[in-house]
C-alpha cells in the first residue's frame, strides 16, 4: 500500500517560512520545506489540514499562526461538522485547523491528531481510478465529491477544486506551480492536475 512519509512546501523565503512554522505549528518531519522561485499565482489547488481533539485546540493553533504572521480567511466557527478556521501562511500555503468536536473537554494540549493533504482536483472519480491504480487504499469515498485514502503519516483527500476554494473562501483561479511536492515510497509520478509526487527520499528539506 503506497502511504505518504511528508509534503515539501516550496517557498520564495526559505529562512522566514522556517520561522513561521516552528513558531505557528512546531511541526515534525511531515513537513519540509525547499527554496524555489516557480511563478505561481492565486490559489495553488491544495490545503493543509491539522485535525485536533477539541475547540481550544484549534483557537490556539490560529492564534498562533496569526501572531507568526498568518492571514486569517475564516474566523474559528461551529458548523455542522464540527468546529475549525483558516488561515493562510506567509508563504501562500492555505491551512485548515479543525476539530469534529464542538465543546471543549478541557485545556488545549497542543497535540496535532491529522495531517490531511486536501487536494483540489478537476475529476474526483477519474483521480480516485489514477491513485488506487499507483497502490492508494481508499479509505471513504462518496461518489463524484469527495474520496479519503489511508495513506499513512499524512492523510490524503480529494475535493472538487472550485469546491475547496469555496470552503476555504478562495477564488478558484490560479496559474503556474502549486508549489507543492508529495514524498512517498513509491517511484516519482504526477497526478492529472499536476501534483508531482516523489520518493521520499529525495523529497528532503535542503
Amino acid at each position: 500500500m503506497t502511504s505518504i512519509a511528508s509534503v515539501t512546501l516550496e517557498v520564495a523565503d526559505r529562512a522566514a517560512a522556517d520561522r513561521f512554522y516552528s513558531t505557528a505549528f512546531g511541526l515534525d518531519d511531515r513537513l519540509r520545506l525547499a527554496a524555489s522561485d516557480a511563478p505561481s499565482t492565486g490559489f495553488r489547488g491544495f490545503t493543509l489540514s491539522l485535525v485536533v481533539a477539541q475547540p481550544a485546540d484549534v483557537d490556539a493553533l490560529l492564534d498562533a499562526a496569526v501572531r507568526a504572521g498568518a492571514t486569517t480567511l475564516k474566523p474559528a466557527a461551529k458548523s455542522l461538522w464540527g468546529y475549525g478556521g483558516v488561515v493562510q501562511a506567509p508563504d501562500g500555503t492555505i491551512w485548515q485547523l479543525a476539530s469534529s468536536s464542538k465543546k471543549n473537554t478541557g485545556p488545549a494540549t497542543g497535540r496535532v491528531d491529522e495531517f490531511v493533504l486536501l487536494l483540489g482536483v478537476e475529476d474526483v472519480k477519474s483521480s480516485k481510478k489514477f491513485y488506487v491504480e499507483h497502490g492508494l487504499a481508499v479509505g471513504k469515498s462518496f461518489g463524484g465529491k469527495y474520496v479519503e485514502f489511508a495513506t499513512g503519516p499524512v492523510k490524503l483527500a480529494l475535493y472538487k477544486r472550485h469546491g475547496l476554494a469555496k470552503l476555504v473562501g478562495v477564488s478558484p483561479d490560479g496559474t503556474g506551480s502549486h508549489r507543492l511536492t508529495i514524498g512517498s515510497d513509491t517511484q516519482p509520478f504526477t497526478d492529472p492536475d499536476g501534483f508531482a509526487w516523489t520518493t521520499a527520499s529525495e523529497n528532503a528539506s535542503v
